[in-house]
């Protein structure tokens, strides 16, 4: 079985959301996040881009409706040991068949928790699912259920992710190794996932960002290389991943000379970081955070540079997207606990001068400040040879 934490570990997480479910009068918990599953069972696939259920019943049994494809990787790499197929075939009904599955485990008429809020689970599937169970049983959405527990790690988790950090810098460093004027963005961008995958990594929950001249001011992946001018400037947004944890950095390098502008914007997201910081501490919030990043940026003229977010949690995620939750907005009442894994970005883009600043770090929260597990320094830089 290729479980990557202890039986002990699994069994405190399992015992965890028993608890949250009794507290909601639930009989079971029916998952289609991707998360959930791996976090409560060590069941790692990318088989949720189709029909799939992991059963959770409140006696602890645990039951997996899945596709032919899938039902050895479950028995390969989890804990679940009652493994159901749902049939492929023309006009398939894996809902209706999850009824059936339900109705074994002796749930007809039962009280529901349902994970909605995820790419597991796609709209149309949703109303199959609410459909086939309008006289079946009674539901409720569970979504945030498993995700508010994810959200603390433990020891085991630490451990991970501060290896995660570790892959995470050296593969940063490759990057920027093969920066220069005349660079090629595929080969940086090859050098830094070959680091990964050569310490064992995982692939990312999404594609790292890379964009070079007026590509920097983008904060998302997109298709096309460009090749590196004199003067020019390269955001990059990487994360170290190991057993589907991540551990994030974020950086804009300038090529050639540093300009007032950049310079200026640099001195702005690395006071802003420094802020989110002093913040990022029990006793205050996720909006406290986004706050003390807003406020030092707009004071210095950056409010029209800036994102609505400056951050989220990061743990163990699937595609598409490594973020996680809480995230750092306005107003977000989610408290900061100690074992929290944030990443936090401070993300400039100036249109009127097409000049772009980014800089992020991923931490580990404690009962005061927060422990950055990058080791990489947060200065400004700058290659021009």
């Amino acid at each position: 079985m290729a479980l990557h934490f202890s039986n002990d570990e699994f069994t405190r997480r399992k015992e965890s959301t028993l608890e949250q479910m009794k507290s909601r009068n639930l009989d079971a918990l029916l998952l289609f996040a991707q998360e959930s599953m791996y976090w409560l069972t060590g069941y790692d696939t990318f088989g949720f881009c189709f029909f799939q259920c992991l059963i959770l019943r409140k006696d602890g049994h645990l039951c997996l409706l899945t596709r032919s494809a899938d039902e050895r990787q479950a028995k390969h790499t989890s804990l679940i040991e009652d493994i159901r197929v749902w049939t492929d075939k023309a006009n398939a009904s894996p809902a209706s068949q999850l009824c059936d599955v339900l109705s074994d485990n002796d749930l007809l008429g039962a009280s529901l928790g349902i994970e909605y809020d995820t790419h597991g689970l796609t709209a149309a599937a949703g109303r199959d699912l609410d459909a086939a169970l309008k006289a079946f049983a009674r539901s409720e959405d569970a979504s945030q259920l498993i995700p508010k527990l994810r959200a603390i790690k433990s020891y085991s988790e630490c451990d991970v992710i501060r290896r995660a950090a570790a892959i995470g810098d050296d593969a940063l460093e490759a990057g920027l190794a093969e920066v220069k004027p005349g660079a090629n963005e595929g080969r940086i961008l090859a050098a830094m996932h070959a680091s990964i995958f050569e310490a064992g990594g995982d692939y990312p929950g999404n594609e790292f960002i890379i964009g070079s001249g007026r590509d920097a001011l983008l904060c998302r992946y997109k298709s096309g290389r460009r090749i590196l001018s004199d003067n020019d400037q390269l955001t990059l947004e990487t994360a170290g991943t190991w057993h589907h944890y991540h551990a994030a950095l974020m950086r804009t390098v300038v090529i050639g000379t540093i300009t007032p502008r950049h310079q200026e914007m640099y001195e702005a997201a690395h006071a802003a970081l420094l802020a989110v910081e002093a913040r990022m501490r029990p006793g205050n919030t996720f909006g406290d955070v986004f706050e003390a990043h807003a406020r030092e940026l707009d004071m210095r003229g950056m409010q029209p540079h800036r994102l609505g977010a400056c951050g989220y949690s990061l743990g163990a995620r699937f595609t598409p997207s490594w973020m996680d939750k809480p995230m750092f907005y306005k107003n977000n009442p989610e408290p900061i606990e100690p074992n929290m894994c944030l990443f936090a970005h401070m993300i400039l883009f100036d249109s009127d001068t097409e000049t772009a600043m980014c800089l992020g770090r991923t931490y580990l929260t404690t009962e005061n400040a927060p422990e950055p597990i990058s080791r990489l320094p947060l200065d400004l830089i700058c290659k021009n040879n």
